[in-house]
């Protein structure tokens, strides 16, 4: 086999590192409870480490999108998995919370590189009618991932500590980094009308090309939204099990590992199998109306999950169908960011995308949802500020999906992004 030239490989290998990405990035979600006791935090400062890395992480996107957009990708990508497994790793030798933060933060600058470069290599092997279901494909590994991470690091934690939860969890990405050097890169924008010597406009004609850019700033606002959401049920769920029913850490976190890997295996393929169809059939906006109207849905059933369910079957059975619904978004959503934006400013749409959802959303829910837990006394009632998030993401994207002119298939998505290529300054919805 050719892995030099072989799309297959490539998206094997950039999915294994999704995979890890999620599994790194939450476990300390998992075992939260053991290092508050041990380094004696309040509930605030529990969810600081989880913003710390969000906060680097989205600092350093658009500094690996310029760099993606004139070096060689998969030897930045391998870069950045060898930082951020060494950085996983390296929160199991900390005795302080600042050293803990400090390690937690540099996983930041590993997946940022690795974040905004894996989407653009994937754009870049295969066309525009192909990229729903290659993106779905990639994005499956998010909520594997992160129920990997909560499921391991719940039972590692359980048994062994929380500091061989993030060594056993950190490590395995050296060998993904080294395997990520074999991968191509391949010419940027091969299938969009462009040509792999484009010039990458400044950075001041790509930020006003994307502001200018209907239905990108669109998808980028609901995402915020949802990201709110998620950062804030993803960080706090586990918590509010163990505290309001009394469920143990290990099995807390085996319900909230579980709902988000079926939850989110089905609801990623679903979107992805939905919107196509939805495509096929002529309808227009379809990957927003997919994204928009599965969280109703998604926001009714993590109510009644996080409220009303009692026992773990019940709460298990809720937090999983919620789940399903609300991951429907993830393959539509980055197909929107693909196929909307121009070929030579792509890695830095997702540069700006990483940085918005990520400023305005999951660094921002967790510590807010502890802050308001500690100021009421009242955990259920601070994660109202979930379901909030749901509803104006649905909101942003139904109105997106009704007032935006045009079509978003695969044709013409490759059409607008090559005319933003051409004339940066133009609206590319």
């Amino acid at each position: 086999m050719d892995l030099k030239n072989n799309a297959t490989f490539a998206v094997l290998v950039l999915t294994a590192m999704n995979l890890l990405n999620y599994i790194d990035r939450w476990v300390p979600s998992a075992v939260k409870s053991l290092f508050q006791a041990d380094l004696h935090l309040d509930d605030a400062q529990t969810s600081l480490p989880l913003s710390a890395f969000v906060v680097v992480y989205m600092i350093s996107s658009p500094i690996f999108g310029s760099l993606a957009e004139r070096g060689r990708r998969p030897w930045l990508i391998a870069g950045g998995v060898a930082l951020w497994s060494l950085a996983t790793a390296s929160a199991a030798l900390t005795h302080t919370f600042a050293t803990f933060l400090v390690a937690r933060a540099l996983v930041g600058v590993g997946e940022a590189a690795y974040a905004t470069i894996a989407p653009t290599l994937i754009a870049d092997h295969y066309p525009p009618s192909r990229r729903n279901r290659m993106l779905t494909f990639f994005y499956v590994a998010t909520p594997v991932g992160a129920a990997l991470g909560f499921v391991l690091g719940g039972y590692i934690g359980d048994g062994w500590g929380w500091r061989a939860a993030f060594l056993a969890c950190g490590l395995p990405g050296l060998l993904v980094a080294a395997v990520a050097l074999l991968m191509a890169d391949p010419p940027r924008g091969r299938f969009d009308g462009a040509t792999a010597a484009a010039e990458p406009p400044p950075w001041g004609v790509a930020l006003r090309a994307l502001a200018n850019n209907r239905r990108y700033v669109v998808t980028v606002a609901g995402y915020v939204a949802v990201t709110f959401a998620t950062g804030g049920l993803g960080d706090w769920f586990p918590t509010l099990l163990q505290r309001e029913r009394h469920f143990d850490l290990a099995a807390a976190a085996q319900i909230t590992g579980v709902a988000t890997v079926v939850g989110g295996l089905v609801g990623t393929i679903l979107g992805g199998v939905v919107s196509e169809a939805l495509v096929r059939r002529g309808v227009r906006e379809a990957y927003l109306w997919t994204s928009a109207l599965s969280l109703v849905p998604a926001t009714v059933l993590a109510a009644w999950a996080m409220y009303s369910a009692r026992g773990p079957v019940a709460v298990g059975v809720g937090i999983t169908l919620a789940q399903v619904f609300l991951w429907m978004f993830n393959g539509p959503v980055n197909t929107l960011l693909v196929n909307s934006t121009a070929a030579s400013m792509r890695a830095r749409a997702f540069a700006l995308s990483i940085f918005s959802i990520h400023a305005f959303g999951d660094v921002v829910s967790p510590p807010l949802v502890g802050a308001v837990s500690d100021a009421t006394g009242s955990l259920p009632l601070a994660m109202g500020l979930v379901l909030a998030a749901l509803v104006v993401g649905a909101v942003v994207w139904g109105l997106g999906a009704a007032r935006l002119p045009g079509d978003d298939d695969a044709s013409s998505s490759s059409s607008s992004t090559s005319t933003s290529a051409a004339t940066p300054s133009a609206a590319a919805g």
